[in-house]
């Protein structure tokens, strides 16, 4: 298969485990606020370590194979991928998870809190999409740093922490009063930017070969603004910071091996 069908169908299945997460909105009506923290704190701690391990050192490792200055394309396309979420920050309506409707980010918008919802976790998914692209896109590109095992454990770690975002968005909904299927149908939606920001990726590096460490470390800057900006606050925000952080130890710990063991 090529890059871009490699990447479809990776993306395919952190969408579908996004889906298997909402999908707990069909046993559960709640979700225990600290399990909630737990969750996000795990999901931060795999984002952080993907970002480093599957994508920032390979950006620097390919720049010194490029013959460029190993330290300026990696600063570049990190700081690009945090200001670029900054900008959709701004300029989308979104809700954070458990936030009140009156605490939406962005333009003032009359649309519903499950949309708002929605778009905040879409948000999430946008860079995570992007970097299991980039990493396939490498693969084709013959990338000596690259394999296509280092790829799959991208996508396996993406996958994993997609699970808790997608109960993170059904059950608060089922919970506000919303039916089962609706909330699950908006808990999955939430997913679906993956494959589309995945193929997109996948198909630059393609027949853009010279951004690739750019693009990595795009991909890795635009996923630490997500966690420095949504997901941890959120994880602390109603004082469980202690089982956020094992989260985020935890997280950090499965990606890493699944990096380094199968990459």
């Amino acid at each position: 298969m090529s890059p871009v069908e490699q990447t479809l169908f990776a993306t395919l299945f952190t969408w579908g485990v996004t889906a298997l997460g909402a999908g707990m909105v069909f046993f559960f009506k709640n979700i225990d606020r600290r399990v909630l923290d737990g969750m996000l704190g795990f999901a931060a701690g795999v984002m952080i370590a993907a970002s480093f391990w599957s994508l920032l050192a390979p950006a620097i490792e390919l720049s010194e194979t490029m013959g460029l200055v190993k330290w300026l394309p990696p600063l570049v396309g990190f700081l690009g991928g945090g200001i670029f979420l900054r900008l959709v920050d701004r300029l989308l309506p979104h809700l954070h998870i458990e936030y009140r409707r009156d605490e939406a980010e962005g333009p003032k918008t009359n649309w519903s809190r499950s949309i708002l919802l929605v778009l905040a976790i879409t948000l999430h998914n946008i860079p995570e999409g992007l970097a299991v692209g980039v990493g396939f896109g490498a693969v084709g590109a013959n990338i000596q740093s690259a394999n296509i095992a280092g790829a799959i454990a991208l996508a396996l770690g993406i996958g994993i922490q997609n699970f808790p975002e997608g109960a993170a968005v059904s059950i608060p909904l089922r919970r506000d009063g919303m039916g089962r299927f609706k909330s699950f149908f908006y808990g999955q939606a939430s997913g679906i930017v993956e494959p589309i920001a995945g193929v997109i990726g996948a198909a630059l590096v393609g027949v853009m070969r010279p951004i690739l460490p750019y693009a990595l470390a795009f991909a890795a800057g635009a996923m630490i603004y997500v966690v420095a900006e949504e997901v941890l606050p959120e994880a602390n925000r109603d004082g469980n910071g202690h089982l956020a952080t094992i989260g985020t130890m935890l997280g950090f710990a499965v990606m890493m091996v699944l990096d380094v063991a199968l990459g």
